[in-house]
C-alpha cells in the first residue's frame, strides 16, 4: 500500500488512551495512540528497515505498521493480515535510531505483540512451535540437557550428513534452521558462586549467565568473570538465576516476562551487588526496561526501577571504569557488528569499539550497512527462516568484504547467526564476543586463538 493509499494518515495525534469498542485491542496496555500520533510518516525509516529492505511492501515498514495499529485502535477488528504484518518484524529497533521525530517504535510494536498473544488464534502448527521455543529457550536447566544429544551429533558427524541430505530442510524448515544455528559445543567451564577481584577492589558486580549464553557459549561468561576480576571486580554469579525474560517481553508473552523479571530481582537483590553485569544484548535492553514491565505490579514497581538502574552491559562497566589490566598485543584484523538491542536499544556503540581499539596489534574495520539487522532478533530466525536467511546472508557479504579475519559481535544470536551465514558464504572466518577478544588480550593468548585453520596469523 502505497502513502497515497493510506489517506488522511498524517495528521495531529490521536488524544484518545483506550481502543474503540471491538477494536483490535483490548484495554490492558494498547498500543499509545499518543505515541501512534507521534508518526508523521516521513519515510527516514524505510532504508532502515530490513523487512522493508527485503520487500519493498508498506505494510511491512514501520510507519505502515504504526497505520495498522491506528485501524485497530479506531475500531478494526484484529485481522490475520495485520497479525503477518506484525509478526514479520524483527523487533530490530532500527527504525528508532532513524526516525527524527523520536518515535518509541519499540514501546509500541512490543505494546502490540502482547495484544496479539492475547487475542490472535494461530495456526496449530504455529502454536505448537512457539509452545515447544517456549518450553526451552528461556530455562537453562533444560538448554542444559540438550547440549548432550547435540554434542553427540556434532562429535559423530550426523549433523552436517543431515544437512548435506537436505531433508529437514524440506521437511521442517525451523527445525533445520535450528539445527543449523547450533555453534560447536565444548566443555562447559562452570563459574563459582563468587570470584575474587585481582588486587584492589573496585566494585562488586553481578554476572547475569544468561540462557542461550550459558548453555551454548559458556566461555562467553568465564571471559566475562576473568576480564571483570582482572579490571578489579569482585564477581557474583548467584546460582539460582533464571531467564531475564527477554524472549518472552519481545514475543508478546508478558505474564511470563514479568515471572522471570519478578525472580531475577529478588534474585539478584539477595545478591547485595552495586551493578548487575550483562553480555548479551537482547537481555540487557529487556532488564534496563523492567520499571515499565513491572511498573503496575505495587510489589515490585520500585525494587524493579532499582534494579534497571544498576544494569550495564559488559562494554558499559569496562569503560566507565577505565583499564588497570595489561593489554598485550593482539596482531590482526577484526570487523564489529553491532547487536541492535546494544546499538538501536540501549544507545551502546562507542564504548565495545573503545575497548577494542585500546587492544594493541588490533585493526577495526566498520561494516557496510551497520542499521541492517543480521536476522537473528531472538528466535525471529526460527520462526521466519527464510527472511532471515537471506538477511544473514546480506550480512555476511558485507563482512566478507571487509577482508577481517574475526567477526565481533556482542550477542550470542548474532554470533550464531552470523556463524551459520559465513559457513554458506564459503569464506572462513573466525567469531568472537567482544569481550573474549579482550580477555586473550588480558592473557596474553596469540591471535591464532580465533583464527581458522586456513587464514594466517
Amino acid at each position: 500500500m502505497s502513502i497515497g493509499e493510506m489517506g488522511g494518515v498524517v495528521g495531529a495525534a490521536d488524544e484518545r488512551a483506550m481502543p474503540e469498542p471491538g477494536g483490535a485491542f483490548d484495554e490492558h496496555r494498547p498500543p499509545d495512540s499518543a505515541l501512534v500520533g507521534d508518526c508523521v510518516h516521513c519515510g527516514f525509516c524505510l532504508p532502515t528497515c530490513p523487512t522493508y529492505v527485503l520487500w519493498g511492501e508498506e505494510m511491512d515498514s514501520p510507519r505502515g505498521r504504526i497505520y495498522l495499529m491506528k485501524q485497530g485502535l479506531e475500531g478494526e477488528p484484529m485481522t490475520d493480515s495485520m497479525v503477518q504484518h506484525w509478526d514479520a518484524c524483527l523487533g530490530c529497533m532500527s527504525c528508532v535510531t532513524a526516525c527524527p521525530s523520536g518515535v518509541q517504535y519499540d514501546r509500541l510494536i512490543e505494546a502490540t505483540r502482547a495484544q496479539v498473544e492475547r487475542h490472535h488464534e494461530r495456526s496449530p502448527a504455529d502454536k505448537a512451535l512457539r509452545a515447544a521455543i517456549f518450553a526451552l529457550f528461556p530455562y537453562p536447566r533444560r538448554l542444559r540437557l540438550v547440549r548432550g544429544p547435540l554434542r553427540l551429533l556434532q562429535r559423530t558427524g550426523l549433523d552436517r550428513a543431515l544437512r548435506r541430505t537436505g531433508l529437514l530442510e524440506r521437511m521442517a524448515p525451523q527445525l533445520a534452521a535450528m539445527e543449523s544455528l547450533t555453534p560447536p559445543l565444548g566443555q562447559v567451564e562452570r563459574l563459582p558462586e563468587r570470584l575474587p577481584a585481582t588486587g584492589e577492589r573496585r566494585a562488586v558486580v553481578g554476572l547475569l549467565t544468561g540462557c542461550v549464553q550459558g548453555a551454548f557459549f559458556p566461555a562467553v561468561n568465564a571471559a566475562t568473570a576473568r576480564v571483570l576480576q582482572a579490571e578489579g571486580c569482585e564477581v557474583v554469579v548467584p546460582p539460582q538465576q533464571g531467564c531475564c525474560g527477554a524472549l518472552s517481553t519481545h514475543n508478546g508473552r508478558e505474564e511470563e516476562a514479568q515471572r522471570f523479571a519478578r525472580r531475577l530481582v529478588d534474585t539478584f537483590e539477595a545478591a547485595g551487588v552495586e551493578r548487575v553485569v550483562v553480555n548479551a544484548a537482547g537481555c540487557g535492553s529487556t532488564m534496563k526496561e523492567y520499571a515499565d514491565l513491572l511498573g503496575d505490579d505495587p510489589d515490585y514497581a520500585e525494587r524493579a526501577s532499582a534494579f534497571a538502574g544498576k544494569v550495564r552491559d559488559i562494554s558499559e562497566v569496562l569503560d566507565e571504569l577505565g583499564p588497570v589490566a595489561t593489554r598485550h598485543p593482539l596482531v590482526m584484523t577484526v570487523a564489529y557488528h553491532d547487536a541492535c538491542h546494544l546499538a538501536h536499544a540501549q544507545g551502546i556503540r562507542a564504548q565495545p569499539r573503545r575497548l577494542l581499539n585500546a587492544v594493541p596489534g588490533l585493526s577495526v574495520r566498520e561494516i557496510a550497512e551497520p542499521e541492517i539487522c543480521c536476522g537473528s532478533a531472538g528466535v525471529y530466525n526460527i520462526l521466519n527462516p527464510a527472511p532471515a536467511r537471506e538477511l544473514g546472508d546480506r550480512k555476511a557479504a558485507n563482512i566478507v568484504a571487509t577482508g577481517a579475519q574475526v567477526l565481533v559481535t556482542a550477542n550470542p544470536g548474532c554470533l550464531m547467526q552470523v556463524t551459520s551465514a559465513i559457513q554458506r558464504s564459503g569464506r572462513p572466518m573466525g567469531m568472537a564476543h567482544t569481550i573474549e577478544v579482550l580477555d586473550a588480550s588480558i592473557r596474553g593468548l596469540p591471535a591464532s586463538t580465533f583464527l581458522p585453520a586456513q587464514l594466517p596469523d
